[in-house]
């Protein structure tokens, strides 16, 4: 499977918004995005107009790079989407936002997504007491996700209180226990990416 191997800042000037990939050099004056806000490339502050199917297309590679996907991964949200009963692209950002990698983000145990992969990936967290490696595990209302008890004097792990980011209202956290709480699922006003979904549902209806 494909990686990209690119410097990060050059996706969110890309998509012209932050996507939060480099942890806490986002929140800062070193942000790429706040020094140079244009495309990037030789020919990126003369960008003209872009057509219907780009403005669909860049909607869906800013999505897609926020949470950190491969295409085939991100189109499968589409289609569980679908699926469901309801408005098929809040549907679709639900499903995203309730995976694992995301929720131990939100919650705070880790500085950006990547992180929060490669966390979950080296079975460093539980989910209701069970060991999960598996970045995509969806989460339901009521589970607790908590740092293993042999992972908790980790590094990575010794600062949490310091963590100022905001607190999404359907999460919940005891940083002194290292652990969430899933209150609810969480709805299209929890996504704080500024992306128009129903763009994304119109590109792969075609």
């Amino acid at each position: 499977m494909s990686r990209y191997t690119g410097a990060d800042c050059r996706q969110c000037r890309r998509e012209g918004t932050k996507l939060f990939l480099k942890g806490e050099r986002c929140y800062s004056e070193k942000c790429a995005l706040e020094k140079r806000a244009f495309v990037p490339g030789q020919h990126g502050q003369g960008r003209k107009k872009i057509s219907g199917y780009g403005q669909q297309l860049r909607e869906k590679q800013k999505a897609k790079r926020f949470y950190g996907l491969h295409e085939s991964q991100f189109a499968k949200y589409y289609e569980m989407a679908t699926r469901e009963t309801g408005v098929t692209g809040e549907i679709m950002l639900q499903f995203l936002e309730r995976r694992l990698d995301n929720v131990v983000y939100r919650l705070g145990f880790a500085s950006s997504r990547s992180q929060a992969r490669q966390l979950v990936n080296h079975s460093h967290f539980t989910v209701n007491g069970h060991p999960v490696n598996i970045p995509s595990y969806l989460v339901k209302a009521g589970d607790v996700i908590a740092v293993k008890d042999t992972k908790k004097a980790k590094a990575v792990f010794g600062q949490l209180e310091e963590i100022s980011k905001p607190m999404p209202k359907w999460l919940s956290v005891d940083l002194e226990k290292k652990e969430g709480k899933i209150l609810a699922l969480p709805q299209r006003d929890d996504v704080d990416l500024v992306v128009e979904e129903h763009l994304i549902v119109e590109l792969y209806s075609k």
